[in-house]
């Protein structure tokens, strides 16, 4: 499984350990993921996303996970948000024209 944020798209970033005698050895960063359930208010149900603790904070703060996709562009998404974020807008606009 990819070591991949599925909202934001944050991956695993390249660098160097550099020792005090300069010495240089690469390493990885890797993001800090999570296993979540988030709710969808609009779909009624909850789902599960493997996202990063920065990603989780930034959802909370925009308002819950519908309204943080509903923002989102859709290169950072996975191929599951991008089909919940197309089912929310359908959802949303069908309750708006009602």
């Amino acid at each position: 499984m990819a070591r991949r944020c599925e909202l934001t798209g944050k991956d695993v970033l390249a660098g160097n350990n550099v020792s005090h005698a300069n010495n240089k050895n690469r390493r990885r960063f890797l993001p800090n993921l999570c296993h979540v359930h988030l709710m969808s208010e609009a779909m009624g149900q909850s789902y599960r996303f493997r996202v990063s603790a920065r990603a989780l904070k930034t959802v909370e703060s925009k308002g819950g996970l519908d309204a943080f996709l509903r923002q989102a562009r859709d290169s950072g998404l996975s191929l599951k948000a991008k089909r919940l974020k197309r089912q929310i807008t359908k959802r949303l606009e069908a309750v708006s024209a009602a």
